[in-house]
């Protein structure tokens, strides 16, 4: 009996690479400072009011007082995602 033929397979070759995108690098160097100045704000503006009892920083405010240093801090860690 005959033998068959046997098929060759194609060669493998893989898809062509997409050319990668050139990466903008910006200069952030503003972002740490920033971020920390406004965590040391918050800090601060909440250990016054606490040893204060209340009279500072605003009297006004009263207790809100330590939304707007938390508020200070929140800030902080949002300008933090622009970190690079």
């Amino acid at each position: 009996m005959p033998k068959s033929r046997i098929r060759k397979k194609a060669e493998y070759t893989p898809p062509p690479s997409k050319q990668a995108a050139a990466i903008k690098l910006t200069n952030r160097a503003w972002v740490a400072p920033v971020m920390l100045a406004l965590f040391l704000i918050g800090l601060a503006w909440i250990v016054v009011f606490y040893v204060t009892d209340g009279s500072l920083p605003i009297d006004a405010l009263g207790n809100w007082n330590i939304v707007v240093g938390f508020g200070f801090i929140a800030a902080g860690f949002g300008v933090s995602t622009q970190w690079k």
